[in-house]
């Protein structure tokens, strides 16, 4: 490497799941491998757990010798190594023993006895994505904390738990219950009214979901919605009395923004607020044993829907399906009548989460607070290795609910776009779902400095991505006709994150040497998983 003309080379190693090969590429922004590098060789050091890298550069620029790490993986040495000079970079092929995500590869270091604690693993396997119910529910209590400044999120250690539902649960109860119109068919409304009573966000009780975790504002410090302070003295307060009932109490100030459980009469009533009505007037259209089914009696399931016809706001919200997370909203799900507005730590004013409110209002609609665990931590200090959601990164969040979501929906294509706007800001189409790589810069031969030999493999997805701040009526009718032809799929994202994914896939880029190359006038990029 020419001492007056330095050059930055990367190197990035590539492997599929499942199979037994893993690639080399070696690049440069400013060099052409197939014009500038001559009598190319590669040798292995299986022995120093790296290759070495060397050719004669053009022009009397020298000998050139890179040394790169080895990732820990088994290399069947037997076979010997094949390497090329392209375009824009070089290429080197080994044959391995394992393949990356074989388990005995995985456990690398426990067996080998080299991780000195449970973070080694956190960057090396890929994120499962769950509700963490078993972990914070087995706590004495857990309190949450800002990762950025650290603040301290909750007043007191939250101890109660439970598992946020789908937002399908309705119709999952439909589908095993029947949509009968006898009182048997009415079953399924009365299980669906029961549980949206008992899934509101209540005082002392977190909700979780894959991505989220949801508090009630009252159990938040400093909770006061960016858009306008909240007052303390009133809005909707929950709770759980020592019974386990839950008790709300409204502001009359405030009663258009969360109402005061309502009994609803005539338009206003939900498909469940008939119930009652339909199971009387049907009661001679179906064989009356369906009214004995399982012993189940019309009277007592007439009592029980009757009760459960009166709603809250953010029951009614809840039963429709328009709340969530807020992490990634499918269009189904998406409400013109909800606002989501961000909210942002009382200490350092970073962003933590999101809540509901109304297009008129800024209180939240169910007195819940989403906090996306990306951004919290469940200890001090955060991402310890006793922090549940250390391994939590947008990037690992988003990839997630992106392959989740394409393989419910059949497509790979997806267009993300504003929450509030509606407006396309990211069209992202997946690539490989089942790829590992590692990335660095390359060490010259000659240098004093040992390169870094504990190097893993992550695993990511590949993805073409493009992304655009600005639209305009044209760009906006060619990506209608983009999502038609290619029965692509819409995913509605709160806008900070939507740019700070875009900035994490630009910046990956950088990772493969054919990343500047357009297809479709897209990007290649990688996002870990």
């Amino acid at each position: 490497m020419n001492p007056k003309n330095p050059r930055k080379w990367r190197f990035t190693w590539e492997a599929q799941s499942h199979a037994p090969n893993l690639k080399l590429f070696v690049f440069d922004a400013h060099s052409r491998p197939s014009k500038d590098c001559h009598n190319l060789s590669v040798n292995l050091k299986l022995s120093q757990s790296h290759v070495l890298v060397s050719w004669t550069e053009e022009d009397g620029g020298g000998n050139v010798s890179l040394k790169i790490p080895i990732p820990k993986v088994l290399i069947d040495p037997e076979v010997p190594v094949s390497f090329r000079a392209l375009h824009d970079h070089i290429e080197v092929k080994v044959v391995l023993l394992l393949p990356v995500d074989h388990p005995i590869v995985s456990r690398f270091d426990s067996v080998l006895n080299l991780s000195d604690d449970g973070g080694v693993m956190d960057g090396i396997n890929p994120l499962v994505m769950n509700s963490d119910l078993k972990s914070l529910s087995s706590t004495q209590g857990a309190n949450f904390y800002c990762r950025r400044c650290s603040a301290k999120l909750t007043k007191k250690a939250i101890r109660n738990f439970e598992e946020m539902p789908s937002v399908n649960w309705r119709e999952v109860a439909d589908n095993w219950f029947g949509g009968c119109c006898c009182s048997y068919g009415g079953a399924g409304e009365v299980l669906v009214n029961s549980f949206a009573d008992g899934y509101g966000c209540r005082k002392g009780v977190g909700l979780l979901s894959s991505p989220a975790v949801i508090l009630c504002m009252d159990d938040i410090l400093g909770c006061e919605p960016r858009h306008q302070p909240l007052d303390r003295g009133g809005g909707l307060s929950r709770e759980l009395d020592d019974n386990g009932t839950d008790h709300a109490s409204v502001d009359e100030n405030q009663n258009e923004l969360v109402g005061d459980s309502p009994t609803l009469s005539g338009d206003d009533q939900l498909s469940g607020g008939s119930t009652s009505r339909n199971m009387s007037e049907s009661a001679t259209c179906c064989d009356s044993k369906c009214h004995g089914h399982e012993g189940l009696e019309p009277s007592k399931v007439d009592v029980e829907a009757t009760r459960a016809t009166k709603f809250t706001e953010d029951q009614k919200s809840f039963l429709n399906g328009f709340l969530g997370d807020a992490f990634m909203v499918r269009s189904y799900s998406r409400s013109v009548d909800i606002e989501w507005k961000e909210f942002f730590c009382p200490q350092c004013s970073s962003l933590l989460g999101a809540y509901p409110s109304t297009t008129s209002g800024h209180i939240p609609i169910d007195n819940g607070i989403r906090l996306f665990k990306c951004y919290i931590s469940s200890c001090l200090p955060v991402c310890a290795p006793s922090d549940i959601f250390r391994r939590y990164t947008l990037e690992k969040m988003f990839t997630n609910m992106l392959v989740e979501n394409a393989k419910d929906e059949l497509s790979y294509r997806t267009v993300v776009r504003d929450l509030a706007t509606r407006s396309p800001m990211l069209q992202v189409v997946l690539l490989n779902l089942n790829s590992w790589c590692c990335t660095g810069i390359c060490w010259d031969d000659r240098s004093p400095v040992e390169p870094v030999l504990k190097l893993n493999l992550k695993p990511i997805i590949k993805v073409l991505f493009s992304s655009s701040s600005k639209t305009t009526e044209s760009s906006v009718r060619l990506l209608e006709d983009w999502m038609v032809k290619h029965a692509a799929e819409e995913a509605f994202v709160i806008k900070p994150l939507i740019h700070e994914l875009m900035e994490t896939m630009e910046s990956s880029k950088h990772n493969l040497p054919y990343s500047p190359i357009q297809v479709e006038n897209m990007s290649l990029a990688t996002l870990l998983r």
